[in-house]
């Protein structure tokens, strides 16, 4: 995987391409982002990279602050654009350099067992190829955990400082990529002497959803590089590039997924689905039909999967958006898609701003515990009653 490969982030590429050029790079990065945001491909990509570097001319700065090396570039060093093609980066690109290593969730095959991430490297090659994007969930599904909980275990700390106390083969570095250093728990405090007092030329590039997540300790012993959610423009033109969407539906898809290109993938799916009948049912029997109508929604809804639940009350959020944006900007200022500005100008008749807002909070909190199994008919009968509540009544709800 090439840094061009990594769907937009370019700021960020450029600022991780200057570190190295500059001398500026720590011998420990924590890149956080969210789900989405690609910061596994660009740790991977960066990673690849870095371990293509010829020679041993540059030493890894062991501190966070100082001053810079002048930014002309190093005897030896490659660009990420003269990659393609080099032996040493296809192996890194085939997962098979001999100085980058990979760290992640495991689960025990069997009552007993005492995994590492090397037991399931094989599985970790064939997801990263498909699910570049994919989240932890979707990895331990991957390896068939079921309801099994995943872990960064006391074993696995112990092969990562046997493996990186041992010499380079070829590089310039010893790069270990840890992804989701929120399963390592007390585990983790094996690590600290080791990122604290690295061996030569080595590189530590842990990735994490969440910074609360990861130990305090940790986190203060990294370099953070915060990774943002992908810009809209860049998700709609890898769509259509990569999954050959049609260049509205990639406008649409990329207008509800907010930043996040798994969900993007996801909804991919359920392109098909028109979320604008679906939701001008549910208003109208919220707001016009009565109890039959409802519960005629509430049944078709709980009966559809939990991914397509979400990404329903994702376009609704999305089109209150809209809605703000038309009452802000105008009609023509907004840039809406035709069928959208329609919808969300009606959407501005019955109801108001404060009402909105109200709604997306319900909105966002129904999504979360959509996320945590909760039961759908309870959940969309609960936000059926409080959306009612919200439009006709003409007040807010603060619960």
């Amino acid at each position: 995987m090439e840094l061009k490969d990594v769907i937009g982030q370019n700021a960020l590429k450029q600022q991780l391409v200057a570190m190295v050029q500059q001398n500026r790079l720590g011998h420990a990065l924590l890149l956080i982002g969210k789900e989405g945001s690609g910061a596994l491909p660009l740790a991977i990509a960066f990673a690849q990279w870095m371990v293509c570097q010829p020679g041993k001319q540059q030493n890894i700065r062991h501190a966070l602050f100082g001053e810079p090396e002048p930014a002309a570039e190093k005897p030896g060093f490659i660009s990420p654009e003269a990659m393609s093609g080099m032996p040493n980066f296809t192996r890194a690109a085939q997962f098979m350099h001999p100085d980058l290593h990979f760290s992640y969730p495991v689960i025990p095959r069997k009552s007993g067992d005492k995994p590492v991430s090397t037991d399931y490297f094989q599985d970790w090659k064939e997801f990263v190829r498909q699910y570049p994007y994919g989240n932890v969930y979707d990895w331990l599904q991957f390896i068939g955990a079921e309801n099994k909980q995943g872990n960064i275990t006391a074993e696995e700390c112990n092969d990562i400082m046997r493996k990186l106390n041992l010499k380079s083969f070829e590089s310039a570095y010893k790069i270990l990529v840890l992804w989701m250093p929120e399963y390592l728990g007390k585990e983790g405090n094996k690590l600290l002497k080791l990122i604290e007092e690295p061996p030569a030329n080595t590189l530590f590039i842990l990735v994490a959803e969440q910074e609360e997540g990861v130990l305090p300790t940790l986190v203060s012993r990294c370099q953070v590089i915060r990774v943002p959610l992908i810009e809209k423009q860049d998700i709609e033109t890898a769509l259509m590039k990569r999954a050959q969407l049609p260049a509205d539906t990639a406008a649409q898809i990329a207008g509800v997924c907010g930043g996040n290109y798994r969900e993007a993938l996801q909804m991919i799916q359920h392109a098909s689905s028109d979320w604008q009948s679906l939701l001008r049912e549910w208003l109208n029997a919220s707001l016009k039909a009565g109890p039959a109508a409802q519960m005629k929604f509430i049944d078709e809804m709980a009966k559809t999967g939990r991914e397509k639940q979400k990404q329903f009350l994702r376009y609704f959020i999305h089109l209150l958006e809209q809605s703000l944006h038309i009452r802000l900007l105008g009609t023509e200022a907004a840039n809406c898609l035709p069928a959208e500005s329609d919808f969300a100008q009606r959407l501005n008749k019955i109801a108001s701003v404060t009402q909105q807002q109200a709604i997306v909070e319900e909105l966002d909190n129904a999504i979360y515990y959509i996320e945590r199994n909760a039961n759908a008919k309870m959940l969309f009968m609960t936000l059926t009653i409080k959306l009612q509540y919200i439009i006709q009544n003409k007040v807010t709800l603060h619960v």
